[in-house]
């Protein structure tokens, strides 16, 4: 256990970020998982749309330091070769 102020509060603060950080990973994940719905589903239309909200979310989060930029850089460009291959 801490036995500092600040360490304490250090330790509240990273509770609170990993809580905040995890719920911004998941978000993410959930546009891609809508995005590889609609290419398993054959919708090129659909995977578009969806691709580009999950591209906006991807940025976000690294913007936010829950991603780093190649992470999301390589998902960016592996979901666009499957909408690119339907």
């Amino acid at each position: 256990m801490a036995n500092h102020k600040s360490a304490k509060s250090r330790i509240v603060r990273n509770n609170k970020r990993a809580v905040i950080n995890g719920a911004r990973r998941n978000r993410v994940r959930t546009f891609v998982k809508k995005v590889e719905a609609a290419i398993v589903a054959g919708d090129k239309e659909l995977a578009n749309t969806a691709f580009r909200t999950a591209e906006s979310e991807l940025m976000r989060a690294v913007r936010k330091g829950v991603f780093k930029m190649n992470t999301a850089s390589r998902k960016i460009s592996r979901l666009s070769q499957k909408i690119k291959a339907l």
